[in-house]
């Protein structure tokens, strides 16, 4: 018996029967168009939650019918026995999936309780509440030892109310509770993001090494990442992390960093089973100059043996990668750009430099030994033209030429899609920021998901392009970045033919779309099924080549001796705490939310 088991859903549920155009929503990212990647933040609560004597199992529930066609969702649902289920809706494309998921586990558990949590779920946590599926929304960004005060309360049996558990949504038969948002801790240090150790010790002590696999692909090419903060500095329009996000949704006032300390400790456990590349999530240097100082020094004396990546948010001067250099063997660095239009790029708040200062940024890094460089650039953002767009390939080949055609500069571009961020200023405020909605409710995103075609699963459009111009804009900017990047030898032929014969079928993919949806009800539903297998085939990788976005790896893992060998190591550690926990020596229901008479 579990104390808890969290679920990931897919975006669409069932998405192996649904006939969904997807198009590039997933292109730049690890995981395909059902988004089986998992929130980090399932992994922190696990390791947090074992800490305290609770068992807790993830199950990669997308990943698992991306695996096997013939996996039974349900049937491995009713078989799990736990006391709660926790399922995450923190990516908005999981909307109708999460939900869907709820509706079989009160099919086959009607007494266990379900929770939702994750940055969505606080945002629509008032509709969520309503479905008869879902009982508790844990709310805010940091909620693992308020999932472990709400599982103490259910196992006492204490359910008259829950007024006393902080950023709580809950029901009392028809009525709907809403508690404020009062714990936002202003330290992540007792959190692990990612929990990793949780991850392989919980491969050994549950005997599944399918359920907890982060995505598809993942043990072929394993992507580790380290989440450096919560909350942001900068309030891009479009960014539902941006600072007025988190203020709106989780009273997130401030931006915490999580110590370089806390940091060290994951890279050194990252390297014990991996050589792969460890992005560092978010702009370390929102921290300030002593946070990045502390950081790269600390780096410089680790004995480093894997690549680390950076996000840079802003200009970065020749001193930062001069200190990169010299504190890291293997370093490499990530850029969202955006736009070519400084204007552009000033007015949305992502990289408000001008172009001339980029490309000394791009020149200093590849100066100072920089292994790899992306740079993303968008369509469908604020004040962005169809030929605004188009000078994007433009910037890029001016960028290439500047920096002598070096071949450690990637180069991609990618729709906002399929939804503009709830929370975002440009959500809050559209008409303002040049934005008409066409989603404002949850049930809105679920309807939306669930549209066979991705220009009708956008939930918006601009003051200067509609749907259709945003998704040709994105198709027409691919096709010219993708005959630059064959010219300059940044792509082979190979992938160039098939990106491009990709964006001519979805093209074509396109056109019979519309042509479908003027045909009634039943015929529509059996001419997308005549399409489903064929556009299947173009949902991935149609705007870039598959391997344009992995870096060079040429050791994955350690071998499986070392693997078992800290898996064990792990699971030994987990059974003397266990044994604490039975013994008293640590108070499952005594150790929540500071308060020192609860600790002692």
């Amino acid at each position: 018996m579990y104390d808890l088991v969290l679920l990931h859903p897919p975006t669409v549920y069932d998405f192996r029967k649904e006939m969904l155009f997807t198009g590039p929503i997933s292109d730049v990212v690890p995981s395909s168009p059902v988004f089986e990647m998992y929130p980090i933040g399932l992994t922190s609560i696990g390791d947090y939650l074992e800490r305290f004597g609770l068992k807790v199992k993830i199950i990669n529930i997308a990943n698992r019918m991306l695996l096997n066609p013939n996996f039974d969702v349900e049937k491995k649902i009713k078989k799990i026995k736990t006391k709660a289920f926790g399922i995450d809706l923190h990516w908005l494309p999981h909307a109708h999936g999460s939900v869907e998921l709820a509706k079989i586990i009160k099919k086959y558990h009607p007494d266990t309780p379900v929770m939702f949590g994750g940055l969505s779920s606080t945002y629509f946590h008032k509709e969520l509440i309503e479905y008869p599926c879902i009982d508790f929304v844990m709310r805010g960004d940091t909620t693992e030892k308020l999932i472990l005060m709400l599982l103490n309360k259910l196992e006492k049996k204490d359910s008259a109310n829950f007024y006393d558990i902080p950023n709580l949504t809950w029901k009392n038969g028809t009525s709907y509770h809403f508690n404020e948002i009062t714990y936002v801790p202003d330290s992540l240090d007792e959190f692990n993001l990612p929990g990793y150790r949780y991850i392989i010790r919980s491969v050994f002590k549950y005997f599944n090494l399918l359920d907890p696999l982060p995505y598809k692909g993942w043990l072929q090419y394993p992507n580790t990442a380290i989440l450096t903060s919560k909350g942001c500095t900068y309030n891009c329009l479009i960014c539902g992390g941006s600072k007025d996000a988190y203020a709106l949704n989780c009273n997130r006032k401030k931006l915490v960093m999580r110590s370089p300390k806390k940091m060290f400790e994951d890279i050194t456990l990252i390297q014990r089973f991996t050589r792969a590349p460890i992005f560092l999530l978010n702009d370390i240097r929102q921290g300030g100059k002593e946070y990045v100082d502390e950081f790269l020094t600390g780096l410089a004396k680790m004995d480093l043996k894997n690549e680390m990546v950076f996000e840079l948010f802003n200009y970065a001067d020749e001193e930062f990668f001069k200190r990169l250099d010299k504190a890291i063997p293997k370093y490499s660095i990530e850029l969202t750009l955006e736009s070519a239009d400084e204007e552009i790029r000033k007015y949305n708040g992502k990289l408000p430099c001008t172009n001339v200062k980029v490309i000394e940024m791009l020149q200093n890094a590849l100066k100072h030994n920089c292994a790899k460089i992306d740079l993303f650039f968008m369509t469908g953002i604020p004040n962005q033209s169809y030929e605004s767009a188009m000078r994007n390939v433009d910037f890029c080949e001016i960028i290439h030429k500047e920096c002598g055609g070096d071949l450690r500069i990637s180069y991609f571009v990618a729709p906002l899609s399929p939804f503009l961020d709830p929370g975002s200023p440009a959500f809050e405020h559209p008409e303002k920021y040049g934005y008409k909605k066409f989603c404002h409710n949850l049930e809105d995103f679920r309807n939306a998901m669930k549209q066979p075609s991705w220009k009708n699963m956008l939930s918006y459009e601009t003051n200067k392009m509609t749907r259709e111009e945003i998704v040709r804009a994105t198709y027409d900017s691919a096709l010219r970045l993708n005959e630059f990047k064959f010219i300059n030898k940044i792509i082979t032929k190979d992938v160039h033919d098939e990106v491009a014969i990709k964006i001519e079928k979805s093209l074509e993919f396109l056109k019979r779309l519309d042509e479908l949806v003027l045909l009634p009800v039943v015929d529509q539903k059996r001419e997308l099924a005549k399409i489903k297998e064929e556009v299947d085939q173009i949902n991935r990788h149609s705007i870039c080549g598959k391997n344009e976005l992995k870096w060079e790896v040429k050791k994955l893992f350690a071998d499986f001796p070392s693997l078992t060998y800290i898996g064990l190591e792990l699971l030994v550690k987990d059974i003397i705490n266990e044994v604490k926990c039975r013994f008293g020596k640590i108070d499952r229901n005594g150790v929540l939310i500071s308060s020192s008479e609860k600790q002692q």
